[in-house]
């Protein structure tokens, strides 16, 4: 069954071990903001650092793993039709529309939406780390590290899946930053498919 995210919001689900996620982009150039947990401590989170470090690269694709930030292997990545995603940039924010958009009322962002959506399992705003901005496309300046954010590289039905190795809690979103999306908020569908 597939699922969908409305844009600028987010959903928040548990995830067994073994269990694949396959994150859909519908209609084209939409970032999903991918986030999980360890449902036996919260406290043991997905990390940035500690996954780049280990792959020794930037931009991670099918065949990776992802590690938390006790250097566990959370998930895997099994199939991935875009081969380009973003693991530096924090959640959008209300404080990211209002220092780089200038917005006098802004959005509550992919941080907001997922701040709302892991409540129910007791995390907080302080608990969210760096999340994994699928289809994201980032560039960085060999020469200067000037971050660049482009349009993202997925097309309509372009998809990445995931496979879980630890019981996760999965929180995800349709980005809400105009510059991430290509200027467009579109959903973002998500399927979960558990091994018979």
């Amino acid at each position: 069954m597939r699922h969908t995210i409305s844009p600028r919001t987010g959903t928040s689900f548990l995830l067994p071990r073994g269990s694949e996620l396959k994150i859909i982009d519908p209609q084209g150039e939409q970032v999903c903001d991918f986030l999980c947990y360890s449902q036996q401590d919260k406290r043991e989170v997905l990390s940035s650092g500690r996954t780049l470090d280990y792959n020794s690269k930037l931009f991670l694709s099918t065949g990776d793993k992802f590690y938390s930030n006790r250097s566990n292997v959370m998930f895997e990545i099994l199939g991935d039709t875009v081969g380009r995603h973003d693991f530096l940039l924090t959640p959008c924010s209300s404080d990211t529309f209002r220092i780089i958009y200038g917005h006098e009322d802004p959005h509550q962002g992919c941080f907001g939406n997922l701040c709302n959506a892991l409540k129910e399992y007791g995390i907080e705003g302080d608990d969210i780390p760096i999340t994994f901005n699928v289809f994201m496309n980032v560039s960085v300046n060999s020469e200067t590290g000037e971050l660049k954010v482009e349009p993202p590289r997925s097309k309509a039905g372009d998809y990445i899946i995931i496979r879980a190795e630890m019981d996760l809690i999965v929180g995800l979103t349709a980005c809400s930053a105009e510059q991430s999306n290509n200027y467009s908020f579109k959903p973002i569908e998500f399927q979960i498919l558990t091994p018979q």
